[in-house]
């Protein structure tokens, strides 16, 4: 007789995964990059960057003050580190080095840059000159985009995907059931 308390029937399932990984080690030009959101989210940050730049030096004696200097500071940064990242994707550099956890660094860079835009914007914004304030504008722009894209990196670090090239990764599951006795 059965024992009510024990299953009649047992089953164990095994989960075996398996990833390869896919990238060319050449470095070459490949403009299909910036077709992509993360390759038209970076050259808009760039603009928006640059414009922020010259609003603040636009507005005269006032771009030396230290609101301005830190914005300046800010979007200027921002600017650079961003646009050596597009030439690294162009170039497919990224790839080349696919080891390095790219979207891990930009991840950082772009959560930093987040809460670096937003104390820059709101000191602009709240100083008074009309050029300040289209730079708090273009601060604030940049600082949706820098957090559009660390939501992107984010979801893309918890997918275990690389920044440039492939990984595909295989799930097999296999069930073994034992007969009820």
């Amino acid at each position: 007789m059965a024992d009510p308390g024990f299953p009649g029937q047992h089953s164990t399932t095994t989960t075996v995964k398996t990833s390869s990984t896919t990238v060319e080690t050449s470095i070459r030009f490949d403009q299909s990059y910036i077709r992509t959101l993360p390759g038209l989210l970076k050259i808009a940050m760039m603009v928006t960057n640059f414009i922020g730049f010259i609003c603040i030096q636009c507005s005269g004696v006032f771009s030396y003050h230290t609101r301005g200097s830190f914005f300046s500071f800010v979007s200027m940064t921002a600017f650079w580190f961003t646009g050596i990242l597009l030439l690294l994707y162009l170039f497919h550099v990224i790839e080349k080095l696919y080891k390095i956890p790219w979207l891990k660094i930009e991840f950082v860079f772009d959560a930093t840059w987040v809460v670096m835009y937003l104390i820059a914007a709101s000191l602009a914004v709240s100083f008074g000159p009309e050029a300040y304030i289209a730079a708090g504008f273009f601060g604030f722009c940049a600082m949706v985009m820098y957090s559009a894209d660390a939501v992107l990196k984010s979801f893309a670090i918890q997918r275990g995907e690389l920044a440039q090239g492939e990984r595909v990764i295989n799930t097999q599951r296999t069930t073994v059931s034992s007969p009820t006795y």
